[in-house]
This record gives structure tokens, C-alpha cells and sequence, in this order.
């Protein structure tokens, strides 16, 4: 009670009994329960022009209870098994003894709509507008692992708490109730909070509040923090101290950020120098303590800083340790002060703070490449990517979703961005964004407007509006097309120079607006590469002529210094008195686009299988690191088994859509010619049509594509065995939906295919489905049948039941005409699905199957297949199997070994390890979408 009457004494002596919520926190930390038990007191103050009949309060440690929630939906969608594969111990949860009001009657609570980390108290009377309430809530927080989040306990026993007391969920015209995500800051209204922490003696306790004393008694001490105006009160209770404390200019900041060993005079002349830019440009920070984690570095890293290997060290001393801290610091700046809503308007501050990095690195390290040293060695240095600058990172990762279609307004709601948006590209645009607003005002004006911003709106309600308003005032131009068509669409920015006219002192250049938006763009006159002109033309709508002097300018470019994130910067140049637009350039192995040039590629490559053994050859193409709309890959390569040459070629080219449920079209020709057999060869040659369609929700990952195709096939004859049909046409039309989760997977497709022999039809369809207790099913239907077949006399184009034929040349078989040893023991997963060899192996009429799975232990697995397959003259036999699936990755390498199947015990046949069969992926672009699915 001590604490609390001082609690009061202070507050009422200091004037903090203000229209905002007072928070008063006594907790105890049990240790070996790796629990807090907590006693606390929420005044609690109607802010809104209506009675209230309830108080929501924001529970977000108890996310971590329940598998249903919808922080552990976020991790599913994630692909972040971590969570789900947890034991319970390792999860956090709320335990709520009681609520009373202060006349200690005990108030009735809910979880309203089991949403397990909100908490809906009902109040005995309704509270006026203006009037307060005081709550007392008793209960106990288990502490979450930090390997979900990198908040909770980690594994040296340390506490790093976030989110872990209660707090009224925000009145904002109504409540703002929104749930843990792990998306980065919770919205809430700013109060004024007192903490007494009871821990046992041998820890320490750290945090951003003002530290008002430490008292020891009896194997526990207790330390009392306040603050003022706060929304979030990060605590870090640790075995050892963890931080330094250093002053830096008017504040004192405390941090755990890697240092990589540098010296404590250079870390605070870095700090001071950082705190200090901030001032000039933002203002002073409102409290006394800038508490900056290492955590809170790792959940929004530099992304490429943060991958290299730590004895990979490509910057000057100091530069990582000052950039990280430089957006940490920042970032923390922002979040505790600008009092917007960082779930629907966060990009405003993201905006600010990447822009205020721009300028940081510009300011201190202005020659500063993106790869840092690496861009001097021989050989790197030959690469594009060795010319970019540190900043030109933030429009290339942004410009990296723009050209997969996958980017989103900046205004979108947080927790419906697509990962790789929500971490990086959203606010990569957003600061380009503002990049690019302060190149085409040409003045200080936005600097200003940040600055302005900032002091006035500083722990203030604040809007997106309010800071669209504030820009406007502060030009006499015109930019609503940043907030209509850059910041509230995914418009992309792509102009062209449709042509000029020669006059006798001047250019009259038309330019054209490839897409529909009002952003203005730069035009450039070039002399000997050097820029002679620039101006910005505005309100290209469709096209648009300007007059420009002529000067000696030898050719034109949009954009030249790329100031602009335009979507394709290739079409940006025109000759005036030379003959191409721009020259060709040749590079090994893959590079970053520039568009001063026509670049091609080329890079060794290679391909296995059995019969060409490894192919080498070079791979001449056009595909930059960014995806482009129409690409092309001309690969030969010498077979050191065949002899020969082998090798691919392909051209194709993508129409995109936006915000469409139609959202791609893509058709192109493809090529192959390797061998199918020893000596033996095949040539495919496939024209194509397809359609993409995605949900409109990108997070999801719904998808459909219909694909129409011509497959023209020529096979060496086999002089052993006569081929009665060497060469063959397929027309194919298949259609294919995929819904792939790591909870729940659905995939389903319908194939038809026509031939002058034969026409045929299937459909497959495969289900996984993870339950709550970690179980996992399996099941997988294919059913197919011929609408007519004059095949007699060969199975070449039946259905297989355990290992089709590949006539259409699709799947990566490494032997595929192997009858026996070890690559004859590779299955592809389609057709009937079987993985024992049983007979008949081949339906020429109709085949059906349902093959099915579930775990045993971890990745073990029991699997089952059961079909009938129907040959013409027969019966249809009903064939069986069973056995034991190893999953290491599945679908990409997975053992298989048959137990019990027709035949009987498989175990026992002497040559059982012949059985035995495979899944292994080698293709090097499988494997990468096994590891970049969780981001896009």
C-alpha cells in the first residue's frame, strides 16, 4: 500500500490526474514457474461523447495460449511451425483471479467472441462521458518462450517482456480492438504508468520508464519505474546486466544492440551523433530514456546487413553498428511519440523514418555502396549491382513486389500485407515515396513539413490526414497525386518517350503514360552521358508534348537518375543523334538491371540424369535479378554420357493485372531436346497459353491457372524395341487450383488431353490437414479415364499406378526408362500414387486410386494406397499397398518403404532395398520456393 499512496502523492503533486488512463502495476516474478503474478489498479477515463456500458482491455500475453488464435493463424500462414509444434509449457497464458471495481466488488468479465487476448469487463453502472473508473484486476502472466516473437523467456533463463500487463484497448470513435499479431506496435492511448517489480535478487531489471528506486530485502528486491505518456513499457529482467547506459546529448540511451567490438568512445560519438540528427530534423525526444533491444533491431532489421555471416565484414568500422542503431533508434523515436494508428496508418511513419535514413547515410557516408568493399574486388566489381549506392535498396526490394504483382497500397491494413510487404517493401515505398515528392517540389519543403509535423503532433492524436494536410499547406503545387495514386493505390509509375520532332533550336518530345495515374515524371537531355536538362512534366494523363531547348542533346531519358520507382525504367531512352536509344551490353552471370542498357546474360548451367550424365553448357538470357514481362533462355549444354548436345530454349512473355481476379497472362514456346535413354533422344516442342487467378485477398494463397498447350514430341527409334509411335501431338488443357497452408493444403486439378490416337481425361485432388494435437492426414484421389484409345499394342500412354511414362515429358525423372536399380526406384507423385511395383501396373481403360498417410512420430509416417485399375478385356482388379513414409521436407525429399501390400509381407523379399523408393528434389528454382514461400 506504501507504494501506491506514494504513487498517488506523486501523481496528484505533479498534475498527472490528466484525460488519460493511469495504470499502477505491482508484480511479483515467481522463477522457477516462469510466471508473474500480478496486482494491479487501471483508472480508466471515457474519453467519448456516449455512455459505456463495458471496458475493453487488451490481453495480449494470452495469445500464446491457444492454437486457435489469431497469432497462431499469422504463424500457420507463415509457414512458422514453431508455434504449433510447441510443448505447452512453452507457450504463455493469463490467468484472471478477479476484477473489482473499486468498492471491491467483483465485476463479470468474458472473452468476447473467444477471442482468447481481449477481455470485455462489464461495469455495474454505465459510465458518463468524462467520468472515471477505477478497476483492480488480480492474476498471473506464464511467460512465453522468446522463440516466437523474441519477447519472453529465452534460453539462458532472461525475461524479455513486452505486451505482458493489461491496458485499455483504445477509444477511437468507438473501440479499437485489435489482436495479436506479432506485427510490430499495439495501438493503444497514451497513459501514465507506475510499476513496483518484486524479483528475486541475483536478476536486474531494465527498462525505458524512469527509474525511481531499488529496495533489497530478503532474497528479493524491489525496483519502481514511472512514466509518463507512455504506450508501450518493454521490461527486461536478466541474470546478469545486459545494457549500457549512455548519455547522448540531452537523453540517456540504453541498449543491447551488437556492437562487433567497438569502442566505447566511438559508440557514443556515433550515439550522440545519431540522437543529435534526430533532434535537428525531428525534434527532442519527449522522455528522458531511449531503450533500444537487440530484439528490437532483429524484428525490423536491415535486410541484407542482417544475412551477412559475421566474418563477412564488407563495411567500414562502425557503419553496421551505426545504421542499426541509427533505425532502431528511429524507429523507436516514432513509435513513441507520433500517436497514429500503426495498423491502417503506419506508413506514415515508415515514410519518415526510411526517408530520415536517406538522408543519414547521405549526410555521413555518401559514397557508400550497397555491397560496401565487396563492390572493389575483381570480378564484383564488373556487376551492376557493385554501382548501386546504399540507398538504391529501397526502391529496388520495393520495386521487387511491383514487378511480381504483388505489391499493395501503402494504406493497406497491416495484418492483410503479404509478409515480404509488412517487413520490407511497404515501407521501402513509403519512403522512396517521400524521396520522390522532395525531388519534384525541389526545395526543403517536405524536410519542413517532417519537422513541423513532428513538434506539433508530438504525443497528440494524430491521422494520416492530418500529416497529408500539413504537406499541402506548405507548397503552392499541386501534389494530391501522392496521396490518391502513389500512397492510397498500387498504381505502378511506367512512362515512356514516344517520339520527337526536331525544330530549329528546340525538341518536342512526346511522352506517354503507360498506366493510369497523375504522377508527375523527370525528363532528362544527355551529352556524352552527362545531364545538359532536366525539368519535370506533370499531368501526363495519356500523352503529353513539351518543348524542350535542344543544346547539342544527343538523347533523351525519363527518370535518368532514377529518383522515381518507375515499373519498367527499360523504355525511358530515345536517340536524337544516335542510332540506338541506348547500347548492348553482354555480362556474365546474372546481374541488377540497368536500364541505360540492353542487357543480355550468360552463365554456365548444368542438368543430371542418367543418360546424358551431367550436361554443361552456357545459359544466354535475359532475366535480371527483378522480374521482367517477357524473358527468354537459350540453353545449350554438352551431355558428357550421350556425347552430344542436349539442352532447353524458351520465350515468353506475362500480361499483368491489377487488383484482378484474372491477374496474369502469359504465353510463350519452349524447347527441350535430352536424352530418354541410353543412345536414345527426344525433342519437345510447346506452344502455350495460361491464366492466372488469385484471390483478392493476397494473403491468401488461393490460386488457379488454366493452362492450354501443344505438345509435340520426336523420339530416336529404340532398335531393341521398335517405338510403334515415335513421334506424337498432344493437345492438352488442364486446369489446376492449390490452395496450399501449412495447417490446412488443398489442391485439385482437371487434365484433358487429345491425341490422333487416343483422348483422355483425369482429375486429382490431394488434402493435408494438421490438427491441434499434431496429428496429420493425408489423402490424395486420381481418377482417369480414356474417352477413346486405339493404343493395342503398349502401355506408353495408359494410366501408370505407381511410376507413369512421362509421354508429355513434364516431371524431373534422373531415368526415366529405367526398369530396375536405383533410379527405376523414383516416384513422382501423380497418376495412381502407389509406391509398391504391383501388376497390373497399366490401365489402358480406367484407373482409380485414393492414397492416404498420417504421422506416427515426427516426420514417420504410415502410409496406404488403394485402387482399381480396369484394362480393356478385364476386370478390374483391386490392388492395395502399405507401408512407412520418412518425410524429411515434404515433396521434396521423402523415403518410402513398402511393409504389406497384393503380394503380401514385402519385408521379406531378399531384394527388399530394391523396394525401397524415393522423392528428391535437385531443381535449384524447387528448392527456392521452398524457402521463399513463407514471404510472398
Amino acid at each position: 500500500m506504501k507504494y501506491l499512496q506514494f504513487f498517488l502523492i506523486f501523481f496528484i503533486g505533479s498534475g498527472w490526474l490528466s484525460a488519460q488512463n493511469v495504470i499502477n502495476v505491482n508484480a511479483r516474478l515467481v522463477d522457477s514457474l516462469h510466471t508473474l503474478e500480478i496486482d494491479q489498479d487501471i483508472t480508466f477515463i471515457n474519453t467519448e461523447n456516449r455512455e459505456l456500458a463495458s471496458i475493453y482491455l487488451n490481453d495480449w500475453n494470452n495469445a500464446f495460449s491457444s492454437k486457435s488464435s489469431a497469432l497462431a493463424k499469422r504463424f500457420a500462414e507463415d509457414y512458422a511451425r514453431r508455434f504449433h509444434f510447441a510443448k505447452d509449457q512453452e507457450r504463455g497464458h493469463t490467468y484472471i483471479d478477479h476484477i473489482k471495481d473499486s468498492l471491491e466488488t467483483d465485476l463479470e468479465w468474458d472473452r468476447p467472441g473467444e477471442v482468447p487476448d481481449l477481455i470485455r469487463v462489464l461495469l455495474k453502472e454505465p459510465l458518463a462521458p468524462g467520468d472515471s473508473l477505477k478497476i483492480n484486476l488480480k492474476y498471473r502472466i506464464k511467460v512465453p518462450d522468446d522463440k516466437f516473437t523474441r519477447y519472453g523467456i529465452d534460453q539462458e533463463g532472461n525475461y524479455k517482456l513486452r505486451y505482458w500487463y493489461l491496458v485499455p484497448a483504445p477509444l477511437d470513435n468507438g473501440w479499437k480492438l485489435y489482436t495479436h499479431k506479432d506485427l510490430g506496435l499495439q495501438y493503444v492511448k497514451p497513459y501514465d504508468i507506475f510499476i513496483s517489480l518484486d524479483i528475486p535478487t541475483e536478476f536486474y531489471a531494465a527498462s525505458g520508464l524512469d527509474l525511481l528506486r531499488t529496495q533489497t530485502r530478503q532474497g528479493y528486491k524491489t525496483i519502481t519505474f514511472r512514466g509518463e505518456n507512455r504506450i508501450d513499457s518493454k521490461m527486461y529482467i536478466t541474470k546478469s546486466y545486459i545494457f549500457e547506459s549512455i548519455n547522448a546529448n540531452s537523453n540517456q540511451v540504453i541498449t543491447n544492440i551488437e556492437d562487433e567490438g567497438i569502442q566505447f568512445d566511438i559508440k557514443n560519438t556515433i550515439l550522440e551523433r545519431v540522437v543529435g540528427f534526430l533532434n535537428e530534423r525531428l525534434g527532442e525526444y519527449p522522455h528522458y530514456n531511449l531503450f533500444v533491444t537487440q530484439e528490437d533491431y532483429l524484428n525490423n532489421p536491415i535486410y541484407g546487413l542482417n544475412q551477412l555471416p559475421g566474418f563477412i565484414r564488407p563495411f567500414p568500422d562502425g557503419f553496421q553498428y551505426d545504421i542499426k542503431l541509427f533505425k532502431t533508434i528511429t524507429s523507436n523515436y516514432l513509435q513513441n511519440t507520433i500517436l497514429i494508428n500503426p495498423r491502417t496508418e503506419k506508413w506514415v511513419t515508415d515514410a519518415i523514418m526510411i526517408s530520415l535514413m536517406m538522408d543519414y547515410v547521405d549526410t555521413y557516408y555518401p559514397k557508400m555502396k550497397l555491397i560496401g568493399n565487396l563492390s572493389k574486388i575483381i570480378g564484383v566489381r564488373w556487376f551492376h549491382a557493385a554501382d548501386l549506392e546504399f540507398n538504391d535498396q529501397y526502391q529496388f526490394l520495393y520495386m521487387n513486389m511491383a514487378r511480381l504483382n504483388l505489391d499493395q497500397p501503402l494504406t493497406t491494413s497491416q495484418d492483410s500485407l503479404v509478409k515480404f510487404n509488412k517487413n520490407i517493401a511497404n515501407a521501402y515505398k513509403a519512403g522512396v515515396g517521400l524521396k520522390y515528392l522532395e525531388d519534384f517540389l525541389g526545395d526543403q519543403t517536405v524536410k519542413e513539413s517532417i519537422s513541423e509535423f513532428y513538434s506539433t503532433y508530438k504525443l497528440r492524436p494524430v491521422t494520416e490526414e492530418d500529416f497529408a494536410n500539413l504537406l499541402q499547406k506548405n507548397t503552392t503545387r499541386d501534389i494530391q497525386w501522392f496521396f490518391d495514386d502513389y500512397v492510397g493505390t498500387n498504381k505502378k509509375i511506367d512512362f515512356k518517350i514516344s517520339g520527337h520532332e526536331k525544330e530549329r533550336d528546340s525538341l518536342n518530345v512526346t511522352i506517354k503514360n503507360l498506366r493510369d495515374n497523375d504522377m508527375p515524371v523527370s525528363l532528362y537531355g544527355l551529352k556524352d552521358g552527362e545531364v545538359v536538362y532536366k525539368t519535370w512534366v506533370e499531368k501526363v494523363r495519356d500523352t503529353k508534348s513539351v518543348k524542350i531547348p535542344k543544346d547539342g542533346i544527343q538523347r533523351l531519358a525519363l527518370n535518368y537518375e532514377q529518383e522515381i520507382p518507375e515499373f519498367n525504367q527499360r523504355n525511358n531512352y530515345e536517340g536524337v543523334t544516335k542510332l540506338l536509344d541506348k547500347p548492348i551490353q553482354f555480362r556474365l552471370l546474372q546481374d541488377v538491371e540497368d536500364p541505360r542498357y540492353h542487357q543480355v546474360f550468360f552463365m554456365p548451367e548444368f542438368e543430371y540424369n542418367l543418360y546424358d550424365g551431367i550436361a554443361i553448357g552456357p545459359k544466354l538470357y535475359n532475366k535480371t535479378i527483378l522480374s521482367k514481362t517477357f524473358n527468354f533462355a537459350i540453353s545449350p549444354k554438352y551431355g558428357f554420357n550421350s556425347e552430344t548436345f542436349v539442352g532447353s530454349a524458351s520465350f515468353f512473355n506475362t500480361h499483368q493485372f491489377e487488383n484482378k481476379k484474372l491477374y496474369a497472362i502469359s504465353y510463350g514456346i519452349s524447347g527441350t531436346r535430352f536424352s530418354y535413354g541410353y543412345d536414345l533422344f527426344y525433342e519437345k516442342f510447346t506452344p502455350y497459353l495460361g491464366f492466372g487467378f488469385r484471390n483478392s485477398y493476397l494473403r491468401s494463397n488461393e490460386r488457379q491457372r488454366l493452362l492450354i498447350r501443344n505438345v509435340h514430341v520426336q523420339r530416336d527409334q529404340n532398335p531393341t524395341v521398335p517405338l510403334p509411335q515415335p513421334d506424337y501431338n498432344v493437345f492438352n488443357v488442364n486446369y489446376r487450383y492449390s490452395n496450399p497452408n501449412f495447417l490446412k493444403h488443398l489442391t485439385a486439378s482437371l487434365d484433358y488431353q487429345l491425341s490422333d490416337k487416343f483422348s483422355k481425361m483425369s482429375v486429382s485432388a490431394e488434402y493435408r490437414k494438421l490438427f491441434k494435437n499434431n496429428r496429420q492426414i493425408n489423402l490424395r484421389f486420381f481418377g482417369g479415364t480414356f474417352l477413346y484409345n486405339d493404343v493395342r499394342s503398349n502401355d506408353y500412354f495408359s494410366f501408370a499406378l505407381d511410376r507413369p511414362t512421362d509421354y508429355l515429358f513434364d516431371y524431373k525423372y534422373y531415368g526415366r526408362s529405367e526398369g530396375s536399380g536405383l533410379f527405376s526406384q523414383q516416384i513422382i507423385m501423380a497418376e495412381g500414387g502407389f509406391k509398391s511395383q504391383l501388376q497390373p501396373e497399366f490401365a489402358n481403360q480406367w484407373l482409380m486410386s485414393l492414397n492416404g498417410s498420417t504421422n506416427i512420430w515426427n516426420w514417420i509416417y504410415a502410409y496406404g494406397d488403394i485402387g482399381i485399375v480396369k484394362n480393356r478385356g478385364d476386370n478390374g482388379k483391386l490392388l492395395y499397398d502399405s507401408g512407412i513414409r520418412v518425410s524429411l521436407v515434404q515433396d521434396y525429399f521423402e523415403l518410402f518403404f513398402p511393409v504389406y501390400s497384393s503380394i503380401g509381407w514385402e519385408l521379406d523379399d531378399q531384394n527388399y532395398d530394391q523396394k525401397i523408393r524415393f522423392i528428391v528434389a535437385l531443381d535449384l528454382n524447387t528448392l527456392i520456393r521452398l524457402f521463399t514461400r513463407r514471404w510472398y
